[in-house]
């Protein structure tokens, strides 16, 4: 059997001297993982960085079985942002987000097109400024994928639809700034550019933004796996935390 898709690289880990085990995202075959020989090598080290697209062919006795692939590269996304930590920072987590939390062979197309539009938007050095908000956004993507969308749309408590500033770390549901306020330390917030389509949060809000999604995808996806967020995704948390701070400062000191 065999296969010839479109592909982001998500992973490659080293197998013997020379090969690599590259899990990949395509729109058709869902994640997948397959040995590529020689892609530990000086030029499959290139081809399979995470974020880089390529066009995958795949082949294999059976259906199940691991396979092997060999693949050419469309676009070196990886290269492109090795000056930008914090890009790289957000690439990372998106592939270890995809490799972990979405079900191995099983389409998910919607989620490899979010992804494909978000890197589109993390490489963009003249117009990727709002990219931390649309990772925000994607990964909002990836829980309604896969069944665990927030209800942002009306209050939890009322079912007004103005003042939404909160979300319910119970039930998913965004709730009005006047029905929180007995309770809203046990609540999660919600940044308004959520609320919003192309709208663009600061520093603090995509920090909101970042708590709300990790928060759900542990509880809602990760849980079922026995595991956290994927050290990647902390790690991206971490450091947007460390860049608010820095933007607060300056903020401070220039008023």
């Amino acid at each position: 059997m065999e296969w010839t898709d479109e592909a982001i690289v998500l992973s490659a880990r080293r197998h013997g001297e020379t090969s690599a085990i590259v899990t990949l995202i395509t729109p058709h075959h869902g994640v997948h993982a397959a040995l590529a020989r020689g892609g530990a090598g000086k030029r499959g080290q290139g081809l399979y960085q995470p974020g880089n697209r390529v066009c995958a062919h795949w082949r294999g006795r059976l259906a199940e079985h691991l396979g092997t692939l060999t693949s050419e590269m469309v676009t070196a996304t990886a290269a492109a942002l090795l000056d930008c930590p914090l890009k790289l920072a957000a690439l990372s987590a998106a592939c270890a987000v995809c490799e972990q939390a979405l079900p191995e062979r099983q389409p998910h197309g919607p989620v490899f097109d979010g992804l494909s539009a978000l890197l589109a938007v993390i490489g963009n050095a003249n117009g990727g400024g709002n990219w931390p908000s649309a990772y925000v956004k994607w990964e909002l993507g990836v829980l309604a994928e896969l069944g665990f969308g927030l209800d942002l749309g009306s209050c939890a408590a009322t079912g007004v639809v103005e003042n939404l500033t909160y979300v319910s770390p119970r039930s998913g549901r965004a709730v009005s700034d006047e029905a929180a306020q007995p309770y809203r330390e046990r609540l999660l917030a919600l940044p308004a550019f959520l609320l919003y389509r192309g709208a663009a949060g600061d520093h603090r809000e995509v920090t909101a933004g970042l708590k709300l999604t990790g928060y759900f995808l542990e509880k809602c996806v990760f849980s079922h796996y026995s595991r956290s967020l994927p050290p990647a995704r902390i790690r991206l948390a971490e450091r947007w935390r460390g860049e608010t701070g820095k933007e607060e400062l300056h903020n401070n000191t220039t008023v």
